[in-house]
Order: structure tokens, then C-alpha cells, then sequence
């Protein structure tokens, strides 16, 4: 499958600080992938790069086979939502509405239509007094229907309400189903979003920690939880994430599936195991202090 995004081994520094650390990972053509970490953890640096509005210091980005940075027909073919975009302060609706296209080979007036619709949003209102939510759904229109082979999607839904954010999820499957294209999605909602996913990508401080499909997201890492002496037992030589305690009992996030082996060891020492779900296991790596290292087939530590 030709890869949409193909990242190597990438980073980024600004002055003493390194937001981004040797990353690489790719996102298949026709992918909806993604991208998740704490705040902080280097996603909008890494959209910036894929969008072409920063350069790595090391290392390469190619979008649709060629890098990004001031190469126009590769811009016109990514469409970048981000979380805090800024417009004139004079400008209304109409106004975005007129220039987008300008900037959208691919965009559709009937896509815009029918969310400016659903999604209720004031057209004689200035933007600069639009509510978080009203901003978010200004960048969900422009970035739905734009219809860009690659969509990069930074938080999109911030202050949307569970129905505004529901119309988005709707909007965006139906469309895809229609005019597929490969989407880049960062999200602290993973458990509201993750039925959107085919591939997960999660950054912690500047590293990539897991790259998986997500059907293998399950695989990726266990909870165990019991009496804290047989937990930390059953821990002892296992990749601990993630420990909580509370009183006598613990539950511990370790790296890996959940196998055979690990049945045995439970069921010996009277803990209990379930496969962690994806926020979960985000969390856990956000929670760690042990220094990431890259992993590009599922989770290392």
C-alpha cells in the first residue's frame, strides 16, 4: 500500500529545546490515522511539518511523494484544521467561505452547506466573538469540505457539544465513504474517536512510542490488578507503564499481549488481567518516567 506521509527519522529543536527526537512513521494512503500523546508530547510540531509550515532540523517528510515545505502542489493537496487558526477581526462567515475555495481545489459547497446547517453556525457574527465551540465547527467546515487528499485534523472538536461532535464523526465517515482520502486525526477524546481509527500512532516527549494498526491496539498492553504484593509480583520482571495503588490493592499497565504465560501467573497469584484499551494506554506511557524509545511494530519502553 503507497504510504500518504512517510516520516524519517525527524527532529525538531527550537534553541536548547527538542520538541521532536529522531520520529519516524508512515500513514498508508486511505487511512484514517491517530495521532495521540499528552499536550506537549510533539503532535501540532509534527502537523506543522507535514503541513509545510515548518521544516524538521533533521531528517525528511514526504506528502504524495514529495516534501512539503514550499512545494505549492503538494500544499494545495493538504488541508490543515487546527485548534487555535486565526482570522481578521473584521471577518463574518461569508468571508471564509468566499477565499476557502481559493486554497481548495477539491472543496465542496455541498459539504459546507449541510454542516454550516447542522452544526448552526452564526453568519453575522464576527469570528473574534465566535465561542470555542463556533470556532471548532468553522474548522470542521473548512476542513471537511475541502476534500484534501491529506487531512490533518489538530484537535478539531474542542467546545463542541456531544451532538456537534457527533455530526462531525457522522459528516466525516459518510464523506470519506464518498471521496476517500487519508486523514491525520489529534485527539485527547480517544475513546469517543477510536471506532474512526485503522491506525494509531502515540507520542510521548518528542518520541514515537506506538505504531500499530489499530485492530492490534488491543494486543499492545495489559491491566493487572489485585492484592499490591501480588501485583507487584506478578510485575516484577515484566514492562511496567503505569502503577496506581490505592490502600492494599494496585493495578499495573504492562507492555505486551496477553498470553498463555500471563494466565498462569495470574491465576497463581490471584490477580486479575484484562487487555488495556487504547486510553489506557496512552495514558500509561503520559503517566511513565522512564525515557521513550521508538517502536514502530507496537509498544517498547
Amino acid at each position: 500500500m503507497t504510504n500518504a506521509i512517510d516520516i524519517r527519522s525527524i527532529s525538531r529543536r527550537f534553541g536548547r529545546t527538542t520538541a521532536l527526537d529522531d520520529v519516524s512513521f508512515t500513514v498508508p494512503q486511505g487511512s484514517i490515522c491517530g495521532l495521540l500523546g499528552r499536550n506537549g508530547a510533539g503532535k501540532t510540531t509534527i502537523m506543522s511539518i507535514i503541513a509545510g509550515q515548518d521544516r524538521p532540523t533533521s531528517g525528511s517528510v514526504e506528502v504524495l511523494g514529495h516534501a512539503p515545505f514550499e512545494h505549492g502542489p503538494t500544499l494545495e493537496n493538504i488541508s490543515y484544521v487546527r485548534d487555535n487558526q486565526r482570522y481578521p477581526d473584521d471577518y463574518r462567515l461569508r468571508h471564509v467561505l468566499r477565499i476557502a475555495p481559493h486554497f481548495a481545489p477539491h472543496w465542496s459547497d455541498e459539504v459546507a452547506g449541510s454542516l454550516l446547517d447542522t452544526l448552526r453556525i452564526p453568519e453575522k457574527t464576527a469570528i473574534k466573538k465566535f465561542s470555542r465551540g463556533q470556532l471548532s465547527a468553522v474548522a470542521i467546515v473548512l476542513g471537511l469540505a475541502s476534500r484534501a487528499p491529506v487531512t490533518l485534523l489538530d484537535e478539531p472538536y474542542l467546545g463542541l457539544d456531544v451532538t456537534a461532535r457527533g455530526i462531525f464523526y457522522d459528516a466525516l465517515l459518510r464523506d470519506l465513504d464518498e471521496h476517500p482520502r487519508t486523514v491525520l486525526l489529534s485527539t485527547h477524546l480517544i475513546e469517543e474517536s477510536e471506532n474512526l481509527l485503522d491506525r494509531v500512532v502515540i507520542i510521548d516527549r518528542g518520541k514515537v512510542v506506538v505504531e500499530s494498526a489499530y485492530d492490534e491496539s488491543h494486543r499492545l498492553a495489559v491491566q493487572v490488578s489485585g492484592v499490591t504484593e501480588a501485583v507487584e509480583r506478578f510485575a516484577a520482571t515484566r514492562t511496567v507503564l503505569r502503577t496506581q495503588r490505592v490502600g492494599g490493592l494496585a493495578s499495573v499497565t504492562v507492555a505486551g499481549a496477553l498470553d498463555a504465560v500471563m494466565r498462569d501467573d495470574a491465576d497463581h497469584l490471584g490477580v486479575q488481567l484484562a487487555p488495556a484499551s487504547l486510553s489506557e494506554i496512552v495514558a500509561a506511557y503520559g503517566a511513565n518516567d522512564a525515557a521513550p524509545t521508538e517502536s514502530r511494530t507496537g509498544v517498547s519502553a
